[in-house]
């Protein structure tokens, strides 16, 4: 039952691949296959998509060993476990070489450091004129802007995702699927609890809905 419930959490997280391939499109076409760093990948729904986009080399790094490992079969089932790997590693204690990455790709993890320290301390693993997309809440649209041009990046564009984006196309079809489950308290503690855990998610999102506005930032490194 743990498994299924993983499995319907990422049929629902592939709803918004339409905003990573978006993101995506926005980046200058590279010359040779780019190299990718995924910041705070998970479970890999964005990071199997990277690699069937970039069809370069993927990094995907997070510190939830089990969604790695979820990862990891879908790097192998994609046949992709020549180019992508996964480092249980935290955000505050990577040690890449500097100027390893075409492009770094952080989609809702950011916000573990914030988007300013982000910026200036991830800058120096991306090689030069390399690129960074960056999801995130929406914040201040406006003091983002300011700080990626302080950090010593080029704006190349960004997007929102309203709160209805968020409602109708994540917690809609998660709360439904959560619903089809028909799990009762105590059947699989481990599932009943990654259900709780996206059950408050939901409810969290109906108490304050317009927190849920995310914006997706594409930039060049100067």
């Amino acid at each position: 039952m743990l498994e299924y419930v993983y499995m319907n959490t990422d049929v629902v997280r592939r709803h918004l691949l339409k905003y990573t391939r978006k993101a995506f499109r926005m980046l200058p076409k590279c010359h040779n296959p780019p190299r990718i760093l995924d910041i705070g990948c998970g479970s890999g729904v964005p990071t199997i998509e990277l690699a069937r986009l970039g069809r370069g080399e993927v990094t995907g790094i997070d510190i939830d060993q089990p969604a790695l490992d979820k990862l990891i079969k879908k790097i192998g089932k994609a046949g992709f476990a020549d180019r992508v790997q996964v480092i249980n590693c935290s955000i505050l204690d990577m040690s890449f070489p500097d100027e390893s990455f075409d492009i770094i790709w952080s989609e809702g993890s950011i916000f573990v450091i914030g988007f300013q320290r982000g910026l200036q301390e991830w800058k120096r693993f991306l090689k030069p004129n390399g690129f960074m997309v960056i999801h995130d809440e929406e914040g201040s649209i406006t003091q983002r802007l300011a700080q990626i041009t302080g950090c010593g990046y080029e704006l190349l564009g960004y997007f929102t995702l309203t709160e209805d984006t968020w409602w109708a196309e994540y917690y809609a079809p998660l709360e439904k699927s959560i619903q089809k489950t028909g799990m009762k308290p105590g059947d699989d503690p481990k599932a009943t609890e990654e259900l709780q855990n996206a059950q408050r998610e939901i409810d969290m999102f109906k108490k304050n809905p317009e927190r849920n506005r995310s914006v997706f930032f594409v930039m060049k490194k100067r």
